[in-house]
């Protein structure tokens, strides 16, 4: 019930790589049909508002967590009592924070000087409690390696946001869509975790190794607090200096690039900070493991990144409606950021798998005083001076990144310069050939984008192909397409 089944490691990464693969895939066309259709539905002031509530709940969201899933997940061994003293913890630190969102709900309506925030923050309580009570239950599921079962959960409830949100607004225009759409995510996650996993709770208790987890878990919770003022201080600047249709703007911008490039490496960590930890005694193994899939996810995602970025004018407006043109000049400057992040964002597993808690806690007290000193600079002009600033820390910040994580373990900066440059550097040739062709692709914008689309791919694959990790990857994209395929059914004959 609590340990990974037993067979071959690349098996189970394959497996694990296509499930999460497809999932993400259905979500990110979900996220972009929500993104597509709210935008028509509802006012840059709506998501204003929402994004406003959003950092006040992420905050509050990490002391529910406290880190103990991921503990749950990378422990060599694990039982009951563990598990179930590390879920009334859960419980407990849930109703804590969804009380603490209540009372703290006044206050931040008088900071926004928006008295509709209140009612929203406190309403949210409801989605904090909820997604308390499955934490472990998804962890077991991910610690089990059942990527299958987690992908279809993830879909069903990428699902339910997006119909409830769509009707919702559709019946009732308001802010308000955006809760019930995140209720909606939280209920069909706590159902779907419970009916797919054998492992009920029993009594509170204390387990023998409970505290030492416990430990683990504060220091990731320490990361994941420092990554959430790295994330979020942008929000609370625009929405303080330059209110809320300002940070509408740019909350569709964000939602539009960074919030899919998300959707894409944090579900892989799914697949690989277990299977990552089971091979922290073959250090080559590890090694091949993680160069594997970072090869993967660069093609796949940053040809895409070029794309919107030297089309930014016309893909905003094309997708949202020429209501969000302002939101294009911001789009464009956060794709630099999106040009390095899916290198950046997956050092975190190794961090984990390799038990360096401490560590990368460290990084994220330094990572966040760089982009908040960043966003403080970058408020002066605007929202889009703010996206500038990002991305100009995130270059900053990956030598020194990778300086760091290759201190110790199998992966160090070279295996990251060797592998992932051709990838990097093609996406940054695809912007400029797109930038100096902007003119000479076809006029309709969906043409225009197809076409752009295709030779940002042309480009970096050119690049790759001309160099030995480019072509590994070409021919590893193609096993996991292959071995994924032979999954499927086949038709009756």
């Amino acid at each position: 019930m609590f340990d990974p089944p037993k067979g071959p490691t690349g098996q189970s990464v394959s497996r694990g790589l296509f499930s999460t693969g497809m999932a993400q895939a259905i979500r990110i066309v979900l996220q972009m049909v929500s993104v597509i259709v709210l935008s028509r539905l509802l006012s840059p002031d709506d998501f204003g508002l929402v994004a406003m509530t959003t950092p006040i709940i992420v905050f509050m969201g990490f002391f529910q967590n406290l880190g103990l899933t991921q503990a749950t997940v990378q422990r060599e061994r694990i039982g009951h009592d563990e598990v179930n003293f590390l879920f009334w913890i859960n419980i407990a630190a849930s109703v804590a924070v969804a009380l603490i969102v209540i009372l703290i709900s006044p206050l931040a309506a008088a900071f926004y000087a928006e008295p509709r925030i209140g009612p929203l923050i406190a309403a949210m309580a409801l989605p904090v409690l909820l997604t308390g009570a499955s934490a472990q239950h998804l962890a077991l599921l991910n610690r089990r390696m059942m990527f299958d079962r987690l992908a279809i959960i993830e879909t069903l409830a990428g699902v339910a946001n997006l119909v409830v949100a769509i009707v919702w607004a559709w019946l009732s225009p308001t802010y308000w869509a955006l809760w019930g759409a995140s209720a909606a995510t939280a209920v069909v996650m706590l159902i779907c975790s419970i009916t797919s996993n054998p492992w009920r709770p029993t009594r509170p208790g204390f387990a023998s190794d409970g505290l030492q987890m416990v430990v683990f878990g504060a220091d990731l919770t320490g990361f994941s607090l420092s990554n959430f003022f790295a994330r979020n201080f942008d929000n609370v600047l625009i929405g303080r200096v330059w209110g809320g249709v300002e940070l509408g703007y740019y909350e569709r911008a964000y939602k539009l690039l960074l919030f899919p490039l998300q959707q894409i490496t944090n579900p892989l960590s799914r697949v690989m900070v277990p299977t990552l930890s089971r091979m922290q005694a073959e250090p080559a193994r590890y090694r091949v493991a993680y160069l594997r899939v970072i090869r993967l996810v660069l093609f796949l995602v940053l040809p895409g990144v070029a794309m919107g970025i030297a089309s930014a004018d016309i893909l905003v407006p094309f997708l949202l409606g020429e209501q969000w043109r302002p939101s294009a000049a911001m789009f464009a400057a956060l794709g630099f950021a999106g040009l390095v992040q899916p290198l950046n964002n997956p050092a975190g597993w190794l961090f984990i798998s390799q038990g360096r808690s401490r560590e990368f806690l460290y990084l994220g007290i330094a990572t966040a005083s760089l982009a908040v000193a960043a966003f403080s600079i970058g408020i002066f002009w605007g929202a889009v001076g703010v996206a500038v600033a990002y991305a100009i820390s995130e270059y900053l910040k990956t030598p020194v990144l990778w300086w760091y994580v290759g201190r110790q373990g199998p992966i160090g900066a070279r295996d990251i310069l060797t592998e992932c440059w051709p990838f990097v550097f093609g996406a940054h040739l695809a912007v400029g050939i797109l930038w100096l062709m902007h003119q000479h692709l076809p006029a309709s914008p969906a043409h225009h984008l197809i076409a752009a689309t295709l030779m940002a791919y042309i480009t970096v694959a050119c690049v790759a192909a001309l160099t030995a990790s480019g072509k590994q990857a070409f021919r590893e994209l193609a096993l996991i397409f292959a071995a994924g395929l032979r999954r499927l059914p086949l038709p009756a004959k």
